[in-house]
């Protein structure tokens, strides 16, 4: 039997709120196989309750979450890549019925921006840094753009998928991608305010009205995702790819940065 020691993801109900958090922590909430499946389970599981009304994405270590595993990554082929299970994560957070807040008290990158995005409300801590760093490991930032470019001003979203700047809190705010950025011992309370407004909502008028906000969206997010996977699994398993991953696990630039 599986016990919570053994979990990657651990979830919680108390007072209507489904508290769903990342505890990898030794590979800073790394999107691996284990964390993806655990994470499916619980995002179901909690809009299946009747009980619940708002979820929380929450966790543990300094490290919301790090994107995918690029352990994991390396050597596979483009069939293999757990990026192929990544769109229907984000898709259980963007179309689910029940609000879904995000709490970052510590930086998100590629694939956990993109986990942030599909969050209905956002909130970090003022210290908490973001960055799309794909392009800088030779692959793309292709399934996140399904989720993260609705929330982003146009001009930011080239600059920062371009060129894999990290940026802050603030920045995120003002850009669209986060809600709200507060000191770090505002962050629980900061959740607490919004978790409690929207509990005051009726649960069948917000899942009517979150399908409403999905209408800003004018194309189908299953076949953009489908094409986005595509690509991004492409490129996870080029050449290109494998050499940014491998740069990156042993620490040193990769062959295309210049050197003179």
């Amino acid at each position: 039997m599986r016990t919570m020691a053994d979990e990657l993801v651990h979830y919680e109900i108390a007072r209507g709120v489904a508290r769903i958090t990342l505890d990898s922590p030794h590979n800073r909430n790394a999107l691996s196989a284990q964390l993806r499946r655990e994470l499916r389970a619980h995002l179901g599981a909690a809009v299946e309750d009747e009980s619940v009304r708002v979820i929380v994405l929450d966790h543990t270590g300094p490290v919301f979450c790090a994107g995918m595993d690029l352990k994991e990554a390396g050597g596979a082929s483009a069939a293999d890549q757990g990026v192929n299970e990544f769109p229907a994560i984000l898709e259980q957070i963007w179309t689910s019925p029940k609000p879904v807040v995000a709490k970052l008290a510590g930086p998100a990158r590629a694939g956990g921006v993109g986990i942030v995005a599909a969050a209905d409300i956002a909130v970090a801590a003022a210290d908490a840094t973001f960055a799309f760093t794909e392009v800088r490991i030779g692959v793309v930032p292709a399934i996140i753009s399904v989720t993260v470019l609705p929330r982003l001003l146009p001009r930011a979203a080239h600059e920062l998928f371009l060129t894999g700047e990290k940026f802050d809190a603030e920045r995120a705010v003002q850009i669209g991608l986060i809600n709200s950025a507060v000191p770090a011992e505002r962050l629980d309370a900061e959740v607490d305010r919004y978790t409690g407004m929207l509990a005051l909502g009726g649960p069948n008028a917000l899942s009517a009205t979150k399908a409403i906000l999905r209408r800003e969206r004018p194309s189908d997010m299953s076949s953009d995702f489908a094409e986005m996977l595509a690509l991004s699994a492409r490129y996870f398993a080029s050449e290109e790819g494998q050499e940014g991953i491998s740069a990156f696990a042993q620490k040193r630039p990769a062959r295309w940065v210049p050197t003179d």
